[in-house]
């Protein structure tokens, strides 16, 4: 640990808000990488809470996150299967400057680089209506939605950068996981255009980018390190309030030790539960894939029991055991669970912190 950069600990969420809003005092941006399940929409979302609470204002903050997309639906007409579209909480202060501002101009240059289908909005209706070659009123595929949401995001940043008027609210912008599940190639892309786009800012917006998928991160990292960023890995400890900042100039995979060491923790401590067996397998097939294995038995090859061990990981960890119902292991278990934990971690000697460390009484409270 003395090597390791200082690990900021935030026992409440408004603590770890007020530290990412001092660092936008001094930075324009914030690069958060987290795993799933570590609570970055809440984090979000409190984020944009946090300016009403402390400033009195009515909003400062706009974000893209899990909400966004559910500013939208569809309307699949099942009983003709002929007029699909996309409907618009029109309602929302997101969609402020759409019929104003002839948003479709700025949507489309976006679109088109990552889909090649065409859309039209209807004002009067709030209704989006999509179309591809003859072929109208067609339903998109999810993944297909996901891209034209966040390509409308980009045209609602790029109007508050351009300071048209009905965005000059905006202060802050945080973007969570723009978009998920994305291959290697639409994560390059939609990180180089989010970058390009935040460059053209003049400085009065400050970012918060937060991101579980490794390369989209470690992108971003490389496009604004010109621009004064801070980079923290954030971690919070399953069914834990308190919420860890490591600042990192190093690739964003001390998630998987951040887990493995929550693993260690819960076995030394005896609290183990079902889902943990499903992350050490997580563990497991990326570091046989760090190691050109083609198969993550190969991590605990050669261990007394090794096949008792790849038979109980392939068993245990599907499950679908969940971190937000957690059932503790019966005895045998847990201890069939640390065996495995301790023979690949005798086998790679990963140096583990301690995450969660003691707290200094006068240093980050909320």
């Amino acid at each position: 640990m003395s090597n390791n950069p200082k690990i900021h600990t935030y026992k409440t969420l408004p603590s770890l808000i007020t530290r990412l809003r001092d660092d936008l005092n001094n930075k324009d941006f914030v690069l958060l990488y987290a795993y799933n399940c570590t609570g970055k929409t809440r984090i979000s979302m409190e984020f944009k809470e946090w300016g009403k609470r402390k400033r009195g204002i009515e909003r400062d903050t706009l974000y893209f996150n899990a909400y966004t997309e559910d500013l939208f639906h569809w309307h699949n007409d099942l009983e003709n299967d002929n007029e699909r579209y996309l409907k618009i909480n029109a309602d929302s202060n997101f969609f402020n400057g759409f019929k104003e501002l002839a948003l479709e101009n700025k949507i489309r240059p976006y679109l088109h680089r990552y889909a090649d289908f065409e859309f039209i909005i209807d004002y009067e209706r709030w209704i989006i209506t999509f179309s591809h070659g003859d072929a109208d009123h067609i339903k998109i595929s999810r993944g297909e939605e996901n891209i034209f949401i966040w390509c409308i995001f980009l045209a609602i940043c790029e109007l508050t950068i351009d300071g048209l008027g009905a965005y000059d609210w905006v202060k802050y912008l945080y973007i969570d996981d723009p978009i998920s599940s994305l291959d290697d190639n639409n994560a390059i892309a939609v990180a180089s255009d989010l970058a390009q786009l935040l460059k053209k800012d003049r400085g009065h917006l400050k970012t918060v980018i937060s991101s579980h998928h490794g390369l989209f991160f470690n992108v971003m990292c490389h496009e604004l390190k010109r621009l004064g960023h801070k980079k923290y890995f954030l971690h919070r400890k399953s069914g834990s309030d308190t919420y860890t900042l490591r600042p990192t100039n190093d690739t964003p995979f001390f998630n998987h030790i951040a887990m493995l060491s929550e693993l260690q923790q819960a076995s030394e401590s005896g609290k183990l539960y079902t889902h943990h067996f499903n992350m050490l397998r997580n563990i497991l097939e990326k570091t046989a894939t760090f190691f050109g294995f083609d198969d993550f038995s190969h991590c605990i090859k050669g261990v007394d029991d090794e096949i008792l061990y790849a038979r109980a990981l392939n068993l245990l960890s599907h499950g679908g055991y969940s971190v937000y119902e957690p059932r503790e292991m019966v005895d045998d278990t847990k201890e069939l669970f640390k065996k495995i934990l301790s023979a690949f971690l005798n086998r790679y000697r990963f140096d583990l912190p301690e995450l969660i460390i003691e707290q200094n009484p006068q240093e980050n409270q909320s």
